[in-house]
């Protein structure tokens, strides 16, 4: 059919080349994920604190890194961070740490959204009996934000593992390198790239399914 070999479709190509890949993709989704809420939160909060000396850094950093394309970024701080250190830094590590960087711009509009979102009244009522801004922030809207934001979040995760394709640019062992690899080696580029994209497809979906179904369990909780 269309002259593809489906003898390519099978397991000892996922195990031998695709596996390990996999498990790095992964593995920088769910660092670059946690990070980046870390990071992202953080910086919804200076936006938020009305102070200009926090304000305006956050602002800086959130518009400029959401202004400039991921693999742009990737290949900064794979070639720049490295002149600047004086040593060679990996791709596994040069991407781990472009990621966390980039998302926290994204994840922090998120979480802003978030706390916004949070009924004035509640954070009136906090400092009403003495909480402080850290403690009404920790207790009261944070815990609520995230709740909120979980179905975003996690939509903005899935966006995350589909971008980890681009570590591709620096050489890093992904899931893409590893099909594009055997691809390579077996001269099956054609069949490499096809299947390379229905497994991205059914991870993806089968994750955005998970999000609905868990969006729909919050919204009958309320």
């Amino acid at each position: 059919m269309l002259g593809l070999d489906l003898g390519f479709f099978n397991w000892d190509i996922f195990s031998k080349f695709v596996l390990s890949g996999l498990r790095f993709s992964v593995q920088l989704t769910l660092v670059a994920t946690l990070g980046g809420i870390v990071l992202g939160t953080l910086l919804a909060l200076m936006r938020l604190s009305g102070k200009k000396a926090f304000m305006l850094p956050a602002i800086v950093y959130v518009n400029g890194m959401r202004s400039i394309p991921l693999v742009m970024v990737i290949l900064w701080f794979f070639l720049l961070i490295p002149l600047l250190i004086g040593r060679p830094m990996g791709a596994e590590l040069s991407a781990t740490i472009t990621f966390i960087a980039f998302e926290a711009a994204y994840f922090s509009e998120i979480m802003r959204a978030g706390i916004q979102s949070i009924p004035r009244g509640q954070v009136y009522a906090g400092q009403a009996i003495g909480m402080t801004y850290s403690q009404n922030m920790r207790y009261v809207v944070l815990p609520q934000a995230f709740r909120n934001m979980l179905p975003v979040l996690l939509t903005q995760t899935i966006i995350l593992f589909q971008d980890t394709s681009l570590v591709y640019a620096i050489g890093a062992y992904d899931m893409l390198k590893g099909f594009s690899t055997a691809g390579k080696i077996y001269g099956r580029p054609e069949e490499a790239y096809l299947l390379a994209a229905v497994v991205y497809f059914v991870i993806c979906f089968a994750l955005s399914w998970l999000v609905k179904r868990l969006q729909a369990k919050i919204a009958i909780v309320r």
